[in-house]
């Protein structure tokens, strides 16, 4: 087999298809849960970034038949941001067990460290292989979230309704699909600010925007790579403060199934049920903006115990945790190389 740099950009649309069916491939067997992939708007969302950042990607093929065909057996990519090399690499199902995954993971950490990075990290689902095969290779476990999932067929809308109107007088609920509105971005950049500083650390792998240009940018590099946001915002009326933020992104690539973003409600403004408020009428949004829609998932901090009760009444299952995995970069090219 063979692994070559690959650019999403000019690859061809039948490359683009045999990177999906790998990767639905992948998730049959990983996550089965989870919705397949479908091939729209693939080529952006790999190709597209946030302005600073780039991502490099390599594939891994079998060698070339009698009439020049091969098969994509897996795929790597790093995106560079900040500090730190993000990985994403998957290996067909069929592929694994004979080193490929190595390999694939040593070129990305070689151009990591060529590209003057002291830091790699990468995400990993609970339950699978990689758990084994990331701290194998010398990768330290940094942070945990759990993943629940939504079934929207389940919802008891009644409940829900009361839920969205359960927010104390003084606040005003709006829905903004696409985003906010460029005169509430400065408001809701310093909403995000907040939370920001009062996260725990962790290896900030998806970083959130809390800058008003880079939040622009971010929300332009989402409709670019086929993400499209809805947000459901809590106003404050006397201050005209944004109070409360969620935010949920339907997906080009996998449309069923909704990812939950930030949920913001400020210092200031906790206890009021802003926070079960604007969940709920995001739920309600969706459900006439996205008929399509069958699920939305999201991902809370075991700590976060307020969060995790709110989404268990908005009726959230909690079905896998997530890690973040983080190594030193020049640690992993001498361990790789010293297996060649």
């Amino acid at each position: 087999m063979r692994v070559r740099e690959w650019d999403p950009r000019s690859a061809t649309a039948e490359e683009i298809r045999a990177l999906v069916a790998t990767l639905n491939a992948v998730l049959a067997v990983d996550v089965p849960e989870d919705p397949p992939w479908q091939d729209d708007m693939v080529r952006e969302y790999l190709a597209e970034t946030m302005p600073g950042e780039r991502r490099i990607s390599w594939v891994a093929e079998e060698e070339p038949g009698v009439e020049g065909d091969s098969r994509l057996l897996g795929h790597v990519s790093v995106l560079l941001l900040g500090d730190i090399g993000v990985l994403e690499v998957f290996v067909h199902p069929e592929a694994r067990r004979r080193g490929l995954g190595r390999k694939l993971v040593a070129v990305a950490a070689r151009r990591v460290y060529l590209e003057g990075f002291s830091s790699i990290g990468v995400e990993v689902i609970g339950g699978t292989s990689a758990t084994a095969f990331f701290e194998a290779l010398g990768f330290e476990r940094e942070y945990v979230e759990t993943r629940s999932v939504l079934t929207l067929s389940t919802v008891d809308w009644l409940a829900l309704g009361e839920m969205a109107r359960g927010i104390a007088s003084g606040y005003r609920i709006e829905f903004h699909p696409g985003g906010p509105p460029e005169a509430l971005i400065e408001a809701y950049a310093k909403a995000k600010l907040e939370q920001q500083d009062a996260d725990e650390p962790d290896l900030d792998l998806r970083p959130s925007s809390s800058d008003p240009q880079r939040l622009r940018d971010s929300l332009s590099c989402l409709h670019a790579r086929g993400l499209k946001p809805y947000i459901v915002l809590a106003i404050h009326e006397r201050s005209g403060a944004v109070a409360g933020l969620t935010e949920v992104v339907v997906p080009a690539q996998h449309p069923v199934r909704a990812d939950q973003y930030d949920t913001i409600v400020t210092r200031d403004h906790r206890g009021y049920g802003v926070d079960r408020a604007i969940k709920a009428r995001m739920l309600f949004e969706l459900r006439s903006a996205e008929p399509g829609l069958r699920e939305v998932q999201t991902w809370n901090a075991q700590h976060n115990e307020s969060m995790l009760k709110v989404n268990a009444e908005l009726g959230f299952q909690a079905d896998r945790d997530w890690y973040e995995y983080g190594a030193d970069v020049a640690q992993l090219v001498t361990r790789l190389e010293s297996e060649v």
